[in-house]
Protein backbone atom coordinates (compact mmCIF):
# COMPACT_ATOMS: atom_id res chain seq x y z
CA UNK A 1 0.00 0.00 0.00
CA UNK A 2 1.27 3.33 -0.94
CA UNK A 3 1.03 6.19 1.69
CA UNK A 4 0.53 9.90 -0.21
CA UNK A 5 3.40 12.01 1.55
CA UNK A 6 4.37 13.81 -1.63
CA UNK A 7 3.31 14.80 -4.89
CA UNK A 8 6.19 14.98 -7.75
CA UNK A 9 5.74 16.89 -10.75
CA UNK A 10 4.39 15.58 -13.73
CA UNK A 11 4.88 16.10 -17.56
CA UNK A 12 2.42 18.92 -19.25
CA UNK A 13 1.83 20.59 -16.70
CA UNK A 14 -0.29 18.24 -14.79
CA UNK A 15 1.45 18.54 -11.78
CA UNK A 16 -0.54 18.80 -8.17
CA UNK A 17 -0.33 20.62 -5.00
CA UNK A 18 2.13 18.60 -2.35
CA UNK A 19 -0.32 17.22 0.36
CA UNK A 20 -0.59 13.88 3.13
CA UNK A 21 -2.32 11.16 3.63
CA UNK A 22 -4.01 13.24 7.21
CA UNK A 23 -4.58 16.26 5.37
CA UNK A 24 -6.06 13.75 2.37
CA UNK A 25 -8.38 12.70 4.92
CA UNK A 26 -9.58 15.60 6.56
CA UNK A 27 -10.94 17.04 3.41
CA UNK A 28 -13.94 16.07 1.75
CA UNK A 29 -13.91 13.52 -0.74
CA UNK A 30 -13.34 14.08 -3.99
CA UNK A 31 -16.03 11.30 -5.06
CA UNK A 32 -18.89 10.69 -2.60
CA UNK A 33 -21.17 7.49 -3.68
CA UNK A 34 -24.28 7.09 -0.91
CA UNK A 35 -26.80 4.42 -0.75
CA UNK A 36 -26.40 4.17 -4.83
CA UNK A 37 -28.95 1.88 -6.33
CA UNK A 38 -29.35 0.97 -9.93
CA UNK A 39 -31.36 -1.94 -11.96
CA UNK A 40 -31.82 -3.22 -15.44
CA UNK A 41 -35.18 -4.16 -15.72
CA UNK A 42 -36.08 -6.68 -12.83
CA UNK A 43 -32.32 -7.27 -12.49
CA UNK A 44 -30.75 -5.06 -9.48
CA UNK A 45 -27.24 -4.34 -10.20
CA UNK A 46 -25.99 -2.15 -7.39
CA UNK A 47 -27.72 -2.57 -3.51
CA UNK A 48 -26.67 0.39 -1.77
CA UNK A 49 -22.92 1.38 -2.89
CA UNK A 50 -21.10 3.99 -0.09
CA UNK A 51 -17.90 5.00 -1.66
CA UNK A 52 -15.30 7.86 -0.90
CA UNK A 53 -12.47 8.85 -2.58
CA UNK A 54 -10.58 11.44 -1.42
CA UNK A 55 -7.95 13.61 -3.60
CA UNK A 56 -4.53 11.87 -4.55
CA UNK A 57 -5.54 8.36 -3.64
CA UNK A 58 -5.50 5.46 -5.11
CA UNK A 59 -8.24 3.14 -4.98
CA UNK A 60 -8.98 -0.60 -6.06
CA UNK A 61 -12.22 -1.89 -6.67
CA UNK A 62 -12.25 -5.90 -6.74
CA UNK A 63 -14.84 -8.75 -6.53
CA UNK A 64 -16.33 -11.44 -8.64
CA UNK A 65 -17.46 -10.69 -12.29
CA UNK A 66 -20.98 -9.35 -12.63
CA UNK A 67 -20.26 -7.94 -8.67
CA UNK A 68 -21.00 -3.84 -9.80
CA UNK A 69 -17.59 -2.75 -10.24
CA UNK A 70 -17.60 -1.45 -13.81
CA UNK A 71 -20.95 0.01 -12.90
CA UNK A 72 -19.82 2.06 -10.20
CA UNK A 73 -17.49 3.78 -12.33
CA UNK A 74 -19.43 4.05 -15.05
CA UNK A 75 -22.21 6.08 -12.50
CA UNK A 76 -19.28 7.83 -11.33
CA UNK A 77 -18.92 9.29 -14.97
CA UNK A 78 -22.53 9.90 -15.36
CA UNK A 79 -22.79 7.76 -18.30
CA UNK A 80 -25.60 5.43 -16.19
CA UNK A 81 -28.03 7.12 -14.29
CA UNK A 82 -29.15 4.96 -10.73
CA UNK A 83 -32.81 5.23 -9.53
CA UNK A 84 -31.54 6.10 -5.76
CA UNK A 85 -29.05 7.15 -3.77
CA UNK A 86 -26.54 10.94 -4.63
CA UNK A 87 -23.25 10.85 -6.29
CA UNK A 88 -21.13 13.68 -6.13
CA UNK A 89 -17.79 14.72 -7.54
CA UNK A 90 -15.82 17.56 -5.95
CA UNK A 91 -19.78 18.87 -5.16
CA UNK A 92 -20.97 18.25 -8.37
CA UNK A 93 -24.22 16.24 -8.02
CA UNK A 94 -23.75 13.82 -10.86
CA UNK A 95 -26.99 11.85 -9.70
CA UNK A 96 -28.74 15.21 -10.96
CA UNK A 97 -27.19 16.24 -13.95
CA UNK A 98 -29.72 16.47 -17.09
CA UNK A 99 -28.20 18.73 -19.46
CA UNK A 100 -25.74 17.41 -22.46
CA UNK A 101 -23.54 20.51 -21.56
CA UNK A 102 -23.13 19.81 -17.99
CA UNK A 103 -21.80 15.77 -18.27
CA UNK A 104 -19.90 16.95 -21.14
CA UNK A 105 -18.60 19.55 -18.21
CA UNK A 106 -17.94 16.36 -15.97
CA UNK A 107 -16.48 14.39 -18.19
CA UNK A 108 -13.71 16.98 -18.67
CA UNK A 109 -12.50 16.29 -15.21
CA UNK A 110 -13.04 12.92 -14.76
CA UNK A 111 -11.02 10.20 -16.99
CA UNK A 112 -12.09 6.97 -18.27
CA UNK A 113 -10.31 4.17 -19.35
CA UNK A 114 -12.00 1.11 -20.86
CA UNK A 115 -11.32 -2.39 -21.49
CA UNK A 116 -11.06 -1.32 -25.47
CA UNK A 117 -9.05 1.32 -26.18
CA UNK A 118 -11.44 3.02 -28.19
CA UNK A 119 -8.61 5.18 -30.15
CA UNK A 120 -9.42 6.59 -33.70
CA UNK A 121 -8.09 3.95 -36.55
CA UNK A 122 -7.75 7.09 -39.13
CA UNK A 123 -6.12 9.59 -36.92
CA UNK A 124 -2.02 9.28 -35.52
CA UNK A 125 -1.19 8.47 -32.19
CA UNK A 126 -0.20 12.20 -31.39
CA UNK A 127 -3.48 13.46 -33.37
CA UNK A 128 -5.79 11.13 -30.80
CA UNK A 129 -4.30 13.13 -27.92
CA UNK A 130 -4.27 16.24 -29.44
CA UNK A 131 -8.08 16.07 -30.93
CA UNK A 132 -10.11 16.71 -27.61
CA UNK A 133 -7.60 19.01 -26.14
CA UNK A 134 -8.24 21.21 -29.36
CA UNK A 135 -11.92 20.47 -30.04
CA UNK A 136 -13.47 20.21 -26.57
CA UNK A 137 -11.23 22.62 -24.03
CA UNK A 138 -10.23 24.86 -27.14
CA UNK A 139 -6.75 24.92 -26.26
CA UNK A 140 -4.87 25.95 -29.32
CA UNK A 141 -2.82 23.20 -31.60
CA UNK A 142 0.74 24.38 -30.19
CA UNK A 143 0.55 24.24 -26.79
CA UNK A 144 -1.48 20.65 -27.24
CA UNK A 145 1.00 18.79 -29.45
CA UNK A 146 3.26 19.87 -26.61
CA UNK A 147 2.00 18.15 -23.81
CA UNK A 148 0.71 15.39 -26.35
CA UNK A 149 4.63 15.12 -27.05
CA UNK A 150 5.09 15.08 -23.28
CA UNK A 151 2.52 12.59 -21.95
CA UNK A 152 3.84 9.98 -24.50
CA UNK A 153 7.42 10.08 -23.46
CA UNK A 154 5.65 9.72 -20.02
CA UNK A 155 3.71 6.50 -21.17
CA UNK A 156 7.34 5.29 -22.70
CA UNK A 157 5.54 5.48 -26.41
CA UNK A 158 7.55 8.96 -28.04
CA UNK A 159 8.74 6.74 -31.00
CA UNK A 160 5.14 5.96 -31.83
CA UNK A 161 3.61 9.33 -32.25
CA UNK A 162 3.14 9.28 -35.61
CA UNK A 163 2.19 5.63 -36.32
CA UNK A 164 -1.11 4.87 -36.27
CA UNK A 165 -3.24 2.52 -33.83
CA UNK A 166 -3.64 -0.62 -36.08
CA UNK A 167 0.23 -0.46 -36.43
CA UNK A 168 0.71 -0.35 -32.14
CA UNK A 169 0.34 -3.67 -29.89
CA UNK A 170 -2.46 -4.47 -27.82
CA UNK A 171 -0.34 -2.94 -24.70
CA UNK A 172 1.16 -0.18 -26.82
CA UNK A 173 -2.70 1.12 -27.61
CA UNK A 174 -3.94 1.29 -24.01
CA UNK A 175 -0.83 3.56 -23.20
CA UNK A 176 -2.30 5.76 -25.87
CA UNK A 177 -5.36 5.57 -24.20
CA UNK A 178 -4.13 6.26 -20.71
CA UNK A 179 -2.14 9.18 -22.10
CA UNK A 180 -5.54 10.24 -24.50
CA UNK A 181 -7.47 10.65 -20.70
CA UNK A 182 -4.58 12.79 -19.32
CA UNK A 183 -4.04 14.89 -22.21
CA UNK A 184 -7.49 16.44 -21.18
CA UNK A 185 -6.29 17.28 -17.32
CA UNK A 186 -8.22 15.27 -15.55
CA UNK A 187 -9.49 15.78 -12.09
CA UNK A 188 -9.26 11.79 -11.62
CA UNK A 189 -8.96 9.09 -13.95
CA UNK A 190 -11.37 5.72 -14.12
CA UNK A 191 -9.86 2.39 -14.94
CA UNK A 192 -11.68 -0.12 -15.87
CA UNK A 193 -10.00 -3.75 -15.90
CA UNK A 194 -7.49 -2.11 -18.83
CA UNK A 195 -5.08 -5.38 -18.84
CA UNK A 196 -8.25 -7.84 -18.96
CA UNK A 197 -8.18 -7.54 -23.17
CA UNK A 198 -4.21 -7.84 -23.12
CA UNK A 199 -1.94 -10.98 -23.71
CA UNK A 200 -0.01 -11.82 -20.59
CA UNK A 201 3.50 -10.18 -21.70
CA UNK A 202 1.66 -6.54 -22.34
CA UNK A 203 0.01 -6.45 -18.68
CA UNK A 204 3.29 -5.42 -17.14
CA UNK A 205 3.87 -2.29 -19.60
CA UNK A 206 0.32 -1.05 -18.77
CA UNK A 207 0.58 -1.47 -14.72
CA UNK A 208 4.03 0.17 -15.27
CA UNK A 209 2.87 3.36 -16.24
CA UNK A 210 -0.50 3.26 -14.41
CA UNK A 211 2.22 2.68 -10.94
CA UNK A 212 3.69 5.38 -12.17
CA UNK A 213 0.35 8.04 -12.33
CA UNK A 214 -0.09 6.79 -8.75
CA UNK A 215 3.48 7.73 -7.50
CA UNK A 216 2.66 10.81 -9.12
CA UNK A 217 -0.50 11.72 -7.08
CA UNK A 218 -2.87 11.25 -9.66
CA UNK A 219 -6.36 10.61 -8.18
CA UNK A 220 -7.42 6.78 -9.53
CA UNK A 221 -10.09 3.98 -9.14
CA UNK A 222 -9.25 1.04 -10.65
CA UNK A 223 -11.63 -1.75 -11.51
CA UNK A 224 -9.22 -4.32 -11.55
CA UNK A 225 -8.49 -8.65 -11.57
CA UNK A 226 -4.68 -7.67 -10.51
CA UNK A 227 -4.55 -8.54 -7.00
CA UNK A 228 -0.59 -8.11 -6.05
CA UNK A 229 -1.01 -4.88 -8.41
CA UNK A 230 -4.45 -3.51 -6.48
CA UNK A 231 -2.35 -4.38 -3.17
CA UNK A 232 0.62 -2.47 -4.30
CA UNK A 233 -0.76 0.22 -5.26
CA UNK A 234 -3.71 1.39 -3.29
CA UNK A 235 -4.43 3.31 -0.64
CA UNK A 236 -7.86 2.05 0.01
CA UNK A 237 -9.82 -1.58 -1.86
CA UNK A 238 -13.35 -2.08 -1.74
CA UNK A 239 -14.14 -6.00 -2.45
CA UNK A 240 -18.24 -6.06 -3.63
CA UNK A 241 -20.52 -8.61 -4.97
CA UNK A 242 -23.87 -9.22 -5.67
CA UNK A 243 -24.02 -5.22 -6.33
CA UNK A 244 -22.75 -4.54 -2.10
CA UNK A 245 -19.55 -3.39 -0.60
CA UNK A 246 -18.51 -6.72 1.18
CA UNK A 247 -15.98 -4.96 3.27
CA UNK A 248 -13.49 -1.69 2.53
CA UNK A 249 -10.18 -0.89 4.14
CA UNK A 250 -6.61 -0.23 3.60
CA UNK A 251 -5.20 -2.68 0.83
CA UNK A 252 -2.25 -4.08 3.92
CA UNK A 253 -5.71 -4.76 6.22
CA UNK A 254 -7.86 -6.50 3.70
CA UNK A 255 -5.15 -8.43 1.59
CA UNK A 256 -3.86 -9.70 5.10
CA UNK A 257 -6.58 -9.37 7.81
CA UNK A 258 -9.83 -9.58 5.66
CA UNK A 259 -12.75 -9.20 8.51
CA UNK A 260 -15.33 -10.82 6.13
CA UNK A 261 -15.29 -14.91 5.51
CA UNK A 262 -16.59 -14.04 1.53
CA UNK A 263 -12.99 -11.82 1.26
CA UNK A 264 -11.07 -14.67 2.70
CA UNK A 265 -12.57 -17.06 0.15
CA UNK A 266 -12.50 -14.80 -2.88
CA UNK A 267 -8.57 -13.72 -2.38
CA UNK A 268 -7.90 -17.42 -1.58
CA UNK A 269 -9.28 -18.06 -5.04
CA UNK A 270 -7.99 -15.17 -6.70
CA UNK A 271 -3.94 -15.49 -4.93
CA UNK A 272 -4.24 -19.60 -4.10
CA UNK A 273 -3.55 -20.70 -0.81
CA UNK A 274 -0.05 -19.40 -0.74
CA UNK A 275 1.45 -16.96 -2.59
CA UNK A 276 4.40 -14.62 -3.07
CA UNK A 277 3.40 -11.39 -2.71
CA UNK A 278 5.79 -8.27 -2.45
CA UNK A 279 5.45 -6.11 0.67
CA UNK A 280 6.42 -2.77 0.94
CA UNK A 281 9.91 -3.29 0.99
CA UNK A 282 10.47 -5.17 -2.06
CA UNK A 283 10.89 -8.50 0.10
CA UNK A 284 9.04 -11.16 -1.48
CA UNK A 285 7.15 -12.89 1.47
CA UNK A 286 4.46 -16.03 1.23
CA UNK A 287 0.80 -15.73 2.40
CA UNK A 288 -0.70 -18.03 4.05
CA UNK A 289 -4.91 -18.61 4.61
CA UNK A 290 -6.60 -20.88 6.88
CA UNK A 291 -8.80 -22.66 4.78
CA UNK A 292 -10.57 -24.00 7.74
CA UNK A 293 -11.74 -20.67 8.36
CA UNK A 294 -13.36 -19.87 5.20
CA UNK A 295 -16.86 -19.83 4.20
CA UNK A 296 -19.12 -18.84 1.10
Amino acid sequence: MRSVESITPAPADLSRPSTTAATVDARRPLVKLRNVHLSFGGNAVLNGIDLDVFQGQAVSIIGPSGSGKSTILRCITGLLKPQSGTIEVDGTRVDLLKSERDEIALRKRVGFVFQQYNLFPHLSVLDNLVAAPVRILGRDKASAVRDANALLEKVRLAHKAHAYPGELSGGQQQRVAIARALAMRPDLILFDEVTSALDPEMVGEVLNVIRDLVKDGMTCVLVTHEMRFAEEVSDAVFFTEAGLIVEHGRAEQLFHEPASPRTRAFLTRSLGNVQERVSRNGERTPVQFDLHKFAV
